[in-house]
């Protein structure tokens, strides 16, 4: 349209409009419900491939990650110690070495229970829990519905047999060798790691939050201070914990008078720190062997006295010993333990659950001291 022409005002003004709206439809796609969807879809695949990215390249390293996260979960078990020897006075390199040395004398001596109740009698203990799980496999096909046939037992049999004769387990036999000379590489790694967390951790700390400010610094400050709490807490209760539930099994089994009681409450003691799948897995061993040694009906005792200790352990000793902070759902316990095992092995399985506690304990205090992230907030009831 010319300078000069004869259309009227309202006329000129309304094809502008159109024109304006025309050049702004591009962007129009993205401002309807399905447009926002298209926008959040996308982001969750950006995070979603960071996420990936950062799990691959600590696969790719758990020489270096597992120690740290080790290094990082016992200094936050013993940051009490360091703070209290601290407040009193106590140079910061004594205070490390006396809780390194404290660390090392409870590790020591709770490895040297191992290999002193395990030396002797492993080979009683897997022979008795074998004989067990034969019996069980007998009583099975004993009942009147097919449970298990005997050619797949057998079939089961001759597989592992082949395997543990092939020339790939003996590959893997080799192999750990290199396995063993990595897990020394990586202890030496976690001490050292360990050595200064303890000594110059609120050092490290306070350079971490140097760029943060105001709100942020809060924000990251109390992030901070809640995950220390959650994963000493966390660590100390599972010790305790491990250590009542093998002690009350230890005792149940001395007086129903099961063999290798002592190495079966070590057991009890490791498989603890692997909630609810380490406390089944320990209450099946002491059962088979049970049943072998004695009869069935003393491995139902046996069965009652795991359930009576775990019993115990839920719903007195945790609750006390580590509080609501560390308090998760067993749905997400298990999801966290089934992930740590894909990603980790054994050693995800042990710290899936003490990481999934800490970032529960991240989201409570996001927003403030007591104040959980919005989405985390209890919704109140409508009143009508």
């Amino acid at each position: 349209m010319g300078l000069f022409s004869n259309e009227p005002k309202s006329v000129r003004l309304d094809s502008q409009d159109a024109d304006l709206k025309a050049s702004r439809a591009p962007w129009s796609l993205w401002a309807d419900n399905f447009g926002k969807l298209g926008i959040r879809s996308i982001q969750i695949i950006v995070v979603v491939t960071v996420v990936a990215a950062i799990i691959f390249a600590m696969q790719q390293l758990t020489l270096v990650t597992i120690p740290l996260m080790i290094a990082l979960i016992l200094a936050c078990a013993f940051h009490p110690v360091m703070h209290a020897m601290r407040s009193r006075g106590v140079p910061s390199v004594l205070a490390t070495i006396i809780t390194m040395l404290t660390i090392v004398v409870l590790l020591g001596a709770v490895g040297w229970l191992i290999v002193w109740a395990v030396r002797d009698q492993w080979d009683e203990l897997y022979s008795e829990a074998q004989d067990g799980f034969q019996a069980l496999l007998a009583w099975a096909q004993d009942l009147p519905f097919d449970f298990v046939q005997p050619e797949q037992v057998d079939e089961w049999v001759a597989s592992i047999t082949d395997f543990i004769t092939s020339a790939q387990f003996g590959s893997g036999a080799l192999a750990g060798v290199g396995a063993v000379a990595n897990f020394l590489t990586g202890l030496v790694l976690m001490i050292t790691i360990l050595f200064f967390f303890l000594k110059d951790g609120p050092q490290m700390w306070e350079f971490l939050l140097r760029p943060f400010r105001g709100r942020n610094y809060l924000r990251a400050r109390r992030i901070g201070d809640k995950t220390v709490g959650v994963l000493g807490s966390y660590v100390r209760g599972t010790a305790t914990v491990a250590a009542v539930d093998a002690i009350g099994i230890l005792i149940g089994l001395l007086i129903l008078q099961v063999p290798l009681a002592i190495p079966l409450a070590v057991l009890v003691f490791l498989l603890a720190f692997i909630p609810i799948v380490g406390a089944t897995l320990a209450g099946i061993l002491a059962a088979l062997v049970a049943l072998v040694a004695n009869d069935w009906i003393n491995a139902l005792f046996v069965v009652g006295v795991v359930v009576l200790v775990n019993q115990l352990e839920g719903n007195f000793l945790q609750p006390v010993l580590m509080g609501r902070s560390v308090k998760l759902h067993a749905f997400v316990i298990l999801v966290a333990l089934t992930v740590g095992t894909v990603l980790g092995g054994i050693v995800g399985a042990v710290l899936a659950v003490p990481i999934a506690a800490a970032a529960w304990g991240v989201v409570q205090v996001w927003d403030g001291p007591d104040l959980p992230a919005r989405w985390a907030r209890p919704k109140r009831p409508v009143e009508a």
